[in-house]
């Protein structure tokens, strides 16, 4: 059986590329709004990405206190795993359909932009690995820490009772 000690490090390294992933994508999509016209899109991007960043912060205590945050870690990645996956949508829409140079944000190089798109994919990833493992680390927790009952010392189950005299007959 596998024990919280040792998911504790696999969750760490999940969160930590997770999070990275999100301050990435923050970086890379608020200097395309720095340099460019702005578009719905990119602006969602940042937006999804800067909430991230401070909404993923629990998850790095939640393996220590998986009873405190684990549920509360858990829903937010559920949350995120759509709002990454949108974002991820938009990207490619964005990049793939058609002439990435031409598309927002205009005449900028594709390169940054399919990293962008990467990235973007990669913070999605690790939100579905975060939210897989948050819920394996609170069914092990539930698992560990549930008092066993055992029968020591139980008696067998009482005779069914006979249809004949109580007594005794000589």
């Amino acid at each position: 059986m596998v024990s919280q000690a040792l998911t504790r490090p696999v969750m760490l390294v999940a969160r930590a590329l997770q999070w990275a992933s999100a301050v990435i994508v923050m970086g890379i999509t608020a200097y395309f709004i720095h340099k460019g016209p702005r578009g719905q899109h990119i602006i969602y991007q940042l937006v999804i990405a800067v909430l991230s960043v401070v909404f993923f912060l629990p998850a790095f205590l939640s393996p220590f206190m998986p009873k405190v945050l684990g549920r509360f870690v858990f829903l937010i990645d559920v949350i995120f795993s759509y709002l990454w996956l949108t974002a991820f949508i938009f990207a490619a829409q964005d990049y793939n359909w058609h002439n990435c140079f031409f598309n927002a944000p205009p005449f900028m190089a594709c390169g940054r932009k399919k990293a962008n798109e990467a990235f973007i994919f990669l913070a999605f990833i690790f939100t579905i690995f975060g939210m897989l493992l948050e819920l394996f680390s609170l069914w092990s927790y539930r698992r560990e820490n549930t008092p066993v009952v055992e029968k020591h010392g139980a008696h067998p189950a009482p005779a069914p009772p006979h249809d004949g005299p109580a007594t005794a007959v000589p």
